[in-house]
């Protein structure tokens, strides 16, 4: 028997052998659908699995994300994806629901964190320096959930460890290209300020060079630039709601929008269906 983690980013199961193939039939499942056996902890691709050999042969072994993902940093072959801002939410919201005090708790932990920025000038220095290591963690926790994997509070430092150099240089240098756009005319700031949502996302779960994250998560955002900007613009007025909503609202809000975004990161960075094509 097996759990699948659907499209949706909901666990279906358990179902058997059988029941698994229907749903690939119905297109309901595919090679790249995380599946479970029951009684394993680990969640594999249902390709991987023996059982299905018939439906999903292996002529010849696909190269590892991680190599496309350097092809797409540095050449005009990327592919395409589709991107739903309601999606991303209401995934966002059951996955806040199902793992409520883990994920607001950590938004909590984040909070006290960030209150070193009240000590003068000291407190500064320090958000500069834990800030980029702080929220790659924090993404790799919400990530792992969306996954299906085992995630601790813990996870949420994880970016102080072989990434932290990485993690620093990407928020470093692209909090001051955010901040000479906006100062040259507003508009260039904002373009970067989307572009490099998932910078600090592709050093920690993609272990890639910061420059390398950056120019990816700017081109791959470019391909829907508008609707990336959108789903940023919505999560900042659920914010602005929470916190309509007293304290506790804000953090709900703000660990809605972070999975949000885990979910946003997942759809574009592993796209279903869609061939590599190369950009004019």
């Amino acid at each position: 028997m097996y759990r699948i983690i659907g499209a949706d980013g909901r666990e279906y199961g358990p179902a058997g052998t059988d029941q698994l193939r229907q749903w690939i039939a119905e297109g309901r499942a595919d090679p790249r659908t995380r599946v479970k056996a029951e009684g394993s902890p680990r969640w594999v691709a249902l390709d991987s699995l023996a059982e299905f050999s018939d439906i999903f042969p292996h002529p010849v072994a696909p190269p590892p994300i991680e190599v496309k993902m350097q092809l797409w940093a540095t050449s005009d072959v990327r592919p395409d994806y589709h991107l739903s801002i309601g999606s991303c939410i209401g995934r966002g919201w059951r996955l806040v629901m199902d793992n409520f005090w883990l994920l607001v708790g950590a938004g909590f932990i984040a909070v006290a964190i960030s209150a070193a920025n009240f000590i003068p000038f000291i407190g500064y220095l320090i958000s500069l320096v834990v800030s980029g290591p702080l929220i790659g963690g924090a993404f790799l926790l919400y990530l792992k959930k969306v996954r299906g994997e085992p995630a601790v509070i813990g996870d949420m430092f994880s970016g102080f460890g072989p990434q932290f150099g990485s993690l620093l240089a990407g928020y470093l240098v692209s909090m001051l290209l955010v901040f000479i756009g906006l100062i040259f005319l507003i508009i260039p700031g904002i373009y970067f300020m989307v572009s490099y949502t998932f910078a600090l996302p592709l050093i920690v779960d993609r272990k890639m060079d910061f420059w390398q994250a950056m120019e990816l998560s700017r081109k791959m955002v470019g391909r829907h630039w508008w609707k990336v900007f959108g789903l940023i613009i919505v999560l900042m007025l659920l914010g602005l709601a929470g916190i309509m909503v007293f304290l506790v609202g804000f953090f709900i809000a703000g660990a809605i929008a972070q999975a949000a975004v885990a979910y946003a990161y997942e759809d574009i960075f592993t796209p279903r269906h869609e061939p590599a094509v190369v950009i004019p």
